[in-house]
C-alpha cells in the first residue's frame, strides 16, 4: 500500500464518525459563536492608536495631492476635444499604425457623442497621475528587490498580497488615514496598480543576458552606468510591458474609486446609474470604460512591443520629431480656438445619456415581457446547481425545494453508485483519482453547509502537505483556523460554493472554446477581440448585463464571476493544444488513433501543465470578483470586506480581505506544485 494513501483511510473514518454524530454534536458543523475571538476588535484598537498619531501626515500628503489632480482635470477640461483627439490618434499611429488611429477616433467620437466627454476627461486625470505614481514606485521596488535577493522573497509575498486582497479592503485604512474625496481614489488606483511594475521590473532585469552585462563592464562603465546605460535600455520592453499593465490596473479601480471618491467622472456614472436601475445609462457608460480601456491597452502594449511589429510605413512616416510637431500643432491650433471664444466648450448641447431614457423604458419592458425566461434560467441554475453545492442532496431533496424527500433506500443508492465509481477510478487511473471521486460524492452529498469543518480543514492540509510539502499543510491549517475563530466560516463556505460553480463553469465552456480554437483558425480569430475585449474591461462592467437581467442575487454574482474569468481557459487551453509536439500527434494518428482519441489521451495529457496554468489563473479571476460581486447580494467573504467599508470597520475588514488573499495563495501553491510535478514527470 502506498504510504500517502493512511493518512487518507484515517481521514476517510473520522469523516464516517462526523457524518453520524453531526446531529447529537452541531457544532462539528456550526461552529459555536462562544468559542469565536474578538481580533477584530484588538485590530480596530491598534488602528485608531496608529491612526490618530500618523494621521496629521497623511492629510498633510492628501492636501498635497490635491492640487495636481485638480489641476490635470481643468487642463483636461479646459483642452478642446478636437485637441485630444487629434493627441490620441497621432499617438495610436505611432503606437501600431492607421488601424489603431482610426479606432481611437471613433472611440472618442462614441464618448463624445454619448455625452460623458467631461466624465472621461476627469477619470483619466485620475489615471494620468496614479499611473507615474505607481510606475516609479514599482520601478523602484522592482530595482531593490533585483539588487537584494534577500529581499525579493519578502518583497513577492508582500506582492502577493498586494495582488490577492480585495481593492475594498484597501479603502478602509485609506478612508481613516485620507479621508473622503478623489485623492482617496487616487492613492488606492495607485496602491492597486504597483504589483505589475515591481514584477515586470524584476522579470526584465533578470532576462538581461549576461553577455551584454559583461560587454558593458569591458567597456568601463561604472556600476550605475552599466545599470542605466545597458541594463535598462536592454529590459525596457519588458518594463513598457509592466507600464502597460499597470496602466490597465488604475484605470480598472475607477468604480471602486467612485465608491470614496464621489467626484463626476465615468465611474461614478456607472455606479450612480446602476444604484438607480437606470440600465441604458449603465450600458452606455459601461461602454465607455471598456472603450478607453481598450484603447489605452492598444496603445501601451503598440510602444511596449516595438516599432518592428507596427506597419513600417507609419512608422517610417511618424518620427518623434513628426509626432511631437503634430501634437504641437493640434494642442496650438485647438488652444488659440479655445481663447479666440473662451465661453465655447465646443461639446454637443445634448449627448445620447440625455436621450435614454425611452432606451431604458425599453430595456425594462423587454426584461418585464421575459421574465419568465430569465426566472426560468436562474431558479434552473439555483435549483440544480447553486443550492445542491450550498446545502448538499440531503438539504435539496425536500418537499419544499425539488419535491420530493430522499429515502434512506435512495441515499444507500447514491452512496452505493460513488463507491462503484470509485472503484472504477481505482482500477483505471490509481487510488488519488478514487479519492477524488469520493471526496466529490461527499461534498455533492452534504454540501459545503453541511460538511463538518474538521474534516474540511484537515483535508485541505493533508493534500497540501502531500502536494507541495509541510511548510504549506502548515499554512493551509493556520489560513483555514483563522478563518475559523474569527466568525467567517459561513462566508467562507459561500466563497468556496460560489467560487467552485464558477470556475468549473469556465472549465467546461472556456475549455471547449478553446478547444475549438486550437482546432480552426477561423474561430480563434473570432475569439480573440472577444476575449481581449473581456480581459481589458473593468471588473464592474460585468455587472451590467447580469444585474439587468437577472436582478440581484447569488445566481447574478456568478454570471459576473464567470464572464470575468472565462478568458483564462479560452487562451490556455488553445495556447497548449496548438503547441502540442507534432510528432507525437502524427505517432498516434498513425496508430489509427480517431481525432477524439488523438485529442484526449494525446493533446490534453501533453497540453496538461499548461491547462494547469488557465485553471490557477481563472480561480484567481474568480477570486477577485468576489468583493465586486458583493455589490448584487452575496453574503461570502467579498460581502463581509464591502460591508466592513460600510461601516469603517478595519479589522473586520482586513481579516476578511486577508482570508481572500488567503485561499487565492493556497489555491495558487497548491496548483504549481502540481504543475511543477506534471512537468517533472513528462
Amino acid at each position: 500500500m502506498d504510504p500517502a494513501l493512511l493518512p487518507w483511510c484515517a481521514l476517510a473514518v473520522l469523516t464516517a464518525l462526523c457524518l453520524l454524530l453531526r446531529a447529537e454534536l452541531p457544532w462539528l458543523v456550526n461552529f459555536p459563536k462562544e468559542w469565536t475571538l474578538p481580533l477584530a476588535v484588538y485590530v480596530n484598537a491598534a488602528t485608531d492608536a496608529i491612526v490618530a498619531v500618523v494621521q496629521p501626515a497623511f492629510r498633510a500628503l492628501s492636501a498635497m495631492l490635491d492640487a495636481p489632480m485638480r489641476g490635470a482635470r481643468l487642463v483636461l477640461a479646459w483642452l478642446p476635444w478636437p485637441a485630444v483627439m487629434l493627441c490620441v490618434a497621432a499617438l495610436a499611429m505611432k503606437s501600431s499604425g492607421g488601424r489603431l488611429a482610426i479606432f481611437a477616433l471613433l472611440a472618442l467620437a462614441y464618448i463624445l457623442l454619448a455625452g460623458y466627454w467631461p466624465q472621461s476627461m476627469n477619470t483619466l486625470s485620475l489615471v494620468l497621475l496614479a499611473v507615474p505614481i505607481s510606475t516609479v514606485l514599482g520601478f523602484l521596488l522592482g530595482v531593490l528587490g533585483y539588487a537584494r535577493p534577500r529581499l525579493r522573497q519578502v518583497l513577492l509575498g508582500v506582492l502577493d498580497l498586494m495582488q490577492t486582497v480585495p481593492a475594498f479592503a484597501y479603502l478602509i485604512p485609506l478612508l481613516l488615514l485620507f479621508g473622503f474625496g478623489p485623492v482617496v481614489g487616487l492613492i488606492a488606483s495607485a496602491i492597486y496598480a504597483t504589483p505589475p511594475m515591481v514584477r515586470n521590473t524584476m522579470l526584465g532585469l533578470d532576462r538581461v543576458p549576461a553577455a551584454i552585462s559583461e560587454a558593458g563592464l569591458m567597456s568601463g562603465c561604472t556600476r550605475r552606468q552599466q545599470f542605466w546605460q545597458v541594463e535598462v535600455p536592454t529590459a525596457l520592453p519588458q518594463l513598457l510591458v509592466g507600464f502597460n499593465q499597470t496602466t490597465m490596473a488604475a484605470l480598472s479601480m475607477v468604480i471602486v474609486a467612485a465608491i470614496i471618491g464621489g467626484f463626476e467622472d465615468i465611474g461614478w456614472e456607472v455606479l450612480s446609474s446602476m444604484r438607480k436601475a437606470e440600465f441604458g445609462q449603465s450600458i452606455l457608460s459601461g461602454l465607455v470604460i471598456a472603450l478607453l480601456a481598450i484603447l489605452i491597452d492598444r496603445l501601451t502594449i503598440g510602444f511596449a512591443r516595438g516599432p518592428e511589429t507596427g506597419p513600417t510605413r507609419a512608422m517610417q512616416w511618424m518620427t518623434p520629431r513628426r509626432l511631437v510637431l503634430s501634437l504641437a500643432v493640434a494642442v496650438a491650433l485647438a488652444v488659440a480656438n479655445r481663447l479666440a471664444t473662451p465661453d465655447a466648450t465646443l461639446l454637443p448641447e445634448t449627448g445620447l445619456r440625455m436621450e435614454m431614457g425611452a432606451v431604458n423604458q425599453w430595456l425594462l419592458g423587454l426584461v418585464r415581457d421575459y421574465a419568465w425566461f430569465f426566472d426560468g434560467v436562474r431558479n434552473v441554475v439555483l435549483y440544480c446547481l447553486l443550492l445542491p453545492l450550498r446545502v448538499g442532496i440531503s438539504g435539496s431533496a425536500t418537499p419544499a425545494i425539488w419535491g420530493f424527500a430522499l429515502s434512506p433506500a435512495v441515499a444507500a443508492a447514491y452512496f452505493a453508485l460513488v463507491l462503484a465509481a470509485a472503484g472504477l477510478m481505482l482500477r483505471g487511473f490509481g487510488w488519488r483519482a478514487a479519492l477524488a471521486v469520493a471526496v466529490a460524492g461527499l461534498v455533492l452529498y452534504t454540501g459545503f453547509l453541511g460538511l463538518p469543518w474538521p474534516i474540511f480543514i484537515l483535508a485541505v492540509a493533508l493534500l497540501a502537505g502531500q502536494v507541495a510539502g509541510l511548510r504549506l499543510g502548515l499554512f493551509a491549517l493556520a489560513g483555514f483556523a483563522l478563518i475559523l475563530v474569527n466568525g467567517l466560516w459561513p462566508q467562507l463556505v459561500q466563497s468556496l460554493y460560489l467560487c467552485t460553480l464558477a470556475v468549473l463553469l469556465c472549465l467546461l465552456v472556456g475549455g471547449a472554446l478553446g478547444t475549438w480554437a486550437a482546432h480552426s483558425d477561423r474561430v480563434s480569430r473570432i475569439l480573440r477581440p472577444i476575449c481581449d475585449a473581456l480581459q481589458t474591461m473593468p471588473q464592474f462592467v460585468f455587472l451590467i448585463p447580469a444585474l439587468m437581467f437577472f436582478k440581484v442575487g447569488e445566481f447574478t454574482a456568478l454570471i459576473a464571476i464567470v464572464l470575468y474569468a472565462i478568458v483564462p481557459p479560452i487562451r490556455y487551453v488553445e495556447h497548449g493544444l496548438r503547441h502540442v509536439r507534432a510528432d507525437v500527434v502524427e505517432a498516434v494518428e498513425q496508430m489509427g488513433a480517431t481525432p477524439m482519441q488523438t485529442l484526449l489521451q494525446a493533446k490534453l495529457p501533453l497540453a496538461l501543465p499548461v491547462v494547469m496554468l488557465g485553471l490557477n489563473q481563472t480561480i484567481m479571476a474568480a477570486l477577485s470578483m468576489l468583493a465586486i460581486a458583493a455589490l448584487v447580494g452575496t453574503r461570502d467573504l467579498g460581502q463581509a470586506v464591502y460591508v466592513a467599508l460600510g461601516k469603517a470597520d478595519a479589522g473586520m475588514g482586513l481579516i476578511a480581505g486577508l482570508s481572500i488573499a488567503f485561499l487565492a495563495i493556497l489555491a495558487d501553491r497548491l496548483i504549481q506544485a502540481a504543475v511543477a510535478d506534471k512537468t517533472s514527470a513528462v
